[in-house]
């Protein structure tokens, strides 16, 4: 099937020269058809001016539309204004048992992402599916009488006129011309930004840019979704004059904190379902080609079977389907001239990610090499044919995680989500993790010079809770444009922008920019210079969350401030780990802001270690904290070499830690002064959740 994307592209531009030009004024502006673009049209046509969103997408939402419906949200209680309202319509709708067609509420359950998925106190749901999502920011649209052109294009050579540095219009492949007093590019891309000659930035800033650690180039911390064996790379294995396999890049990945201007991996979140009256059996697309899959065939030889579990549920007993594994629905290395490419450019580029994973499905359900359980498994699920019913059962937009994003006078850093800087003006705030997918898949050499496959860039890293975002992030510099807001590609690092990227903070970002841009209009001022205090004002008056005291941490997940233990206390960014670990804060108490658990599986793969030098000579305690459950391991070995030799541990985290309800007790080790020490922990041979927390290491002498 040829996407329905380029079907609309090729009518347009053969079209668009017999369509009549028109040209529209209105008070705002608004470029795309996100999530962002929709919170920020109804929060202008509520504060009374004239509004019109251009949205070069048919269907509206973004990615809130199109798959995206296991919330990738971070703490809630920062959601707020026309964003909570959202999932508040999403609950009210699930309240009606005719919502329920494939399955019963009940039946559903409440799994959300580390909180309930409906949380009936605050009268919010987090979790729904595609078509749920459109009929909310239709009803929007409906509701505020807001006026939406869709299938409007910028035309990006010559599309934006500007006068004295404003944007006075744009106009589109259509020939139709908006003019408007402000302006606000709510696209993942950030066309109008571009267009309009804003700064901007591809790809990922080295680490000293902007003082951060983890950006740039990420070889030893790209530890998730990855090859757990030793994967040749080779067509011929072990001869490398046989070529690389497919999807493998013959470049070398550059120098950890190196920067360059590559992005995360691009995919389509599917909506699946395995009830066989609504399913569609995974096609076999155009051009399919076994060859593209010999790496995956490959991994699963090795013995590694991490690469499908990715279907989180959503109601009607549907998924919201995401990459899983090194080698899944992440098309790594194939997006980097997205954001600069043409339209007929990002065509292609979509119908390859589109191509290649009908393949992945197809390839894994088919090909009679993959093993039988597996083909099995996969053969249950199919395509949700209730959805997206003008597109083949396949999402409308793909998931653009980065493209553009603006350089303002201020920029958005990992130093302001951890909260280390003081972030000025807020507007808004984020939660969610610092979260980048793998960017690149290379060849890495061992020590006896073996050549295997390597995935880059996977970073998972919690802020240590809510964080504030700076108005100035989505202004651009005064002298490059004065009347355009920027809330989606806003101006941060790639670190940063991997926490912000998230549908509910582009919501919110989209009234706040909204609200300044009405202001800006009725004060006849730059955006630049709209009084802070009379934007914080109205925010707060609309429901929009902007801070919290640090007293409020403990509300958001802290559990013990390390600040008041003695000794050594090893937690969070200290850990190393082997194998893929999932950070949580689902159940409490634990030590500073999360904590990390195997996710049950990859049983004898997955480690966790602490090191740490003692703080005197002699004897000293080891605790170790975790918080305790019915579905914890039984038999998790802890080991240390001390000065006496190797001690193992057992401990049966189904019990109550013996101290406070936390701190569980090793024993006690002798060490040397400034002697560096492992503690480690291991998931072998245990059945239940194994918890990694902190460890304290407490002199006795």
């Amino acid at each position: 099937m040829i996407r329905i994307f380029k079907l609309n592209l090729l009518f347009l531009f053969s079209f668009f020269c017999a369509s009549a030009q028109k040209t529209l004024q209105h008070d705002v502006v608004i470029y795309g058809g996100t999530s962002s673009a929709i919170s920020a049209a109804v929060q202008v046509k509520r504060m009374g001016k004239s509004v019109v969103v251009v949205s070069p997408d048919k269907h509206l939402g973004g990615l809130s539309s199109s798959g995206l419906g296991w919330t990738d949200s971070g703490k809630k209680e920062v959601i707020g204004g026309i964003a909570r309202d959202f999932y508040h319509r999403v609950w009210r709708h699930y309240q009606s048992v005719e919502s329920w067609k494939w399955q019963s509420m009940d039946d559903y359950g409440n799994r959300g992402q580390g909180s309930p998925a409906i949380d009936g106190d605050r009268r919010t749901m987090w979790i729904f599916e595609p078509h749920v999502s459109e009929l909310i920011f239709d009803s929007w649209v409906k509701e505020n009488e807001l006026e939406v052109y869709r299938d409007e294009w910028l035309d990006r050579s010559k599309g934006v006129v500007k006068k004295e540095n404003k944007i006075i219009s744009i106009q589109t492949l259509s020939g139709n011309i908006y003019e408007g007093e402000v302006f606000i590019d709510c696209t993942y891309e950030g066309d109008l930004m571009a267009t309009a000659g804003v700064s901007y930035f591809v790809g990922r800033e080295p680490n000293s840019m902007y003082g951060e650690t983890i950006s740039g180039v990420q070889v030893k911390n790209a530890q998730k979704h990855q090859f757990k064996e030793k994967v040749d790379p080779f067509v011929v294995e072990g001869d490398p004059a046989s070529g690389l396999l497919a999807r493998i890049s013959k470049e070398k990945p550059g120098a950890d904190g190196e920067g360059d201007s590559k992005m995360q991996a691009y995919n389509f979140r599917l909506c699946l379902t395995q009830v066989v009256d609504n399913r569609i059996i995974f096609p076999k697309p155009e051009g399919y080609d076994p060859s593209q899959y010999e790496l995956l065939l490959r991994t699963l030889n090795s013995g590694q079977r991490t690469i499908f579990g990715k279907f989180d549920p959503v109601p009607n007993s549907k998924t919201d389907t995401n990459n899983h594994g090194p080698f899944s629905t992440d098309n790594i290395g194939m997006n980097y001239l997205y954001p600069e490419a043409t339209y007929e450019e990002r065509a292609n580029i979509i119908l390859e990610h589109e191509n290649y994973q009908k393949g992945y499905f197809y390839f894994l359900c088919n090909d009679p090499r993959v093993p039988e359980e597996i083909r099995k498994k996969m053969s249950t699920w199919g395509l949700a044919k209730d959805e997206f019913l003008d597109n083949g059962h396949w999402p409308h937009q793909i998931y653009v995680r980065e493209a553009r994003r603006m350089v303002s006078d201020f920029v958005m850093s990992e130093l302001h989500v951890r909260s280390i800087k003081e972030t000025p003006r807020s507007i808004g705030m984020g939660s969610y993790n610092m979260d980048s997918h793998n960017v690149q898949r290379y060849v890495a050499m061992d020590e006896n010079g073996s050549a295997y496959v390597q995935n880059e860039g996977d970073i998972q890293v919690n802020p240590g809770g809510p964080y504030e975002i700076s108005y100035d992030s989505i202004v651009p510099k005064k002298v490059e444009c004065e009347n355009l807001l920027v809330p989606v590609c806003v101006s941060s690092s790639h670190v940063a922008f991997g926490s912000i990227r998230m549908e509910p903070v582009f919501m919110i970002l989209g009234q706040s920019a909204a609200t300044a841009a009405v202001y800006a209009l009725e004060d006849e001022l730059s955006v630049q210079d709209v009084p802070y205090k009379k934007l914080r004002d109205k925010l707060i008056e609309d429901g929009q969350i902007l801070e919290f005291e640090v007293s409020d941490r403990l509300a958001f997940g802290i559990g013990v401030d390390t600040k008041n233990l003695s000794g050594v206390v090893v937690d969070g960014e200290a850990l190393s780990f082997e194998g893929e670990w999932v950070e949580s804060s689902s159940l409490r108490p634990f030590v500073g802001f999360s904590y990390f658990h195997d996710g049950n599986g990859g049983k004898g793969m997955r480690s966790a270690c602490f090191p740490f030098n003692a703080p005197k000579d002699g004897l000293h305690e080891i605790m170790v904290s975790y918080v305790s459950s019915g579905n914890r391991a039984g038999q998790v070995r802890y080991e240390i070499q001390d000065e006496k030799g190797l001690s193992r541990i057992i401990v049966d985290q189904r019990k109550k830690a013996n101290t406070d309800d936390l701190w569980h007790s090793l024993g006690s080790f002798v060490f040397e002064k400034g002697k560096k020490y492992d503690l480690r922990v291991f998931n072998e041979d245990t059945e239940g959740y194994v918890i990694v927390d902190a460890a304290h290491i407490i002199p006795l002498d």
